[in-house]
């Protein structure tokens, strides 16, 4: 038999639920990062004490505050063949958690990965020459 679930016990079920974060890397969030502000998109049952857990969490940094925005889905239309009734349908929702770091904290949304590169190549270049001489010689 299936119990029906109170008001009580789902919002504990919301809070417990374990769900990913992706962070945005858009011009708008690369601007607010600038002011400790970065932006994520969150499922639509994501609470901000939800969204302050699983930041905390995913990247070790001191949540300040989070503000959350939905963007309801856009209204489409469709039809189905040449003489059936046009309809009306919207795409989903999108919800996006506007979080904000203590002072000193980072997230490394727009981080580069740096690349080790040889530090002076005019060297790098003469030592393979030497190589390349020296197998010669050691052939003849």
């Amino acid at each position: 038999m299936a119990t029906k679930t109170t008001v009580k016990e789902a919002k504990i079920v919301e809070k417990t639920t374990v769900f990913k974060i992706e962070a945005r890397a858009t011009e708008k969030s690369y601007a607010e990062s600038m002011k400790r502000t970065y932006v994520f998109a969150v499922p639509l049952f994501a609470s901000k004490q939800a969204v302050k857990k699983a930041v905390e969490e995913e990247f070790k940094v001191t949540v300040e505050d989070v503000r959350v925005l939905t963007r309801k889905g856009k209204k489409t239309r469709y039809s189905k063949g040449k003489h059936q009734y046009p309809g009306t349908t919207f795409h989903r929702d999108h919800k996006f958690a506007y979080v904000t770091v203590k002072e000193g904290d980072k997230i490394p949304v727009f981080e580069e990965e740096k690349k080790e590169e040889p530090k002076d190549k005019k060297a790098e270049k003469a030592a393979k020459k030497e190589a390349k001489k020296a197998t010669k010689k050691g052939d003849k």
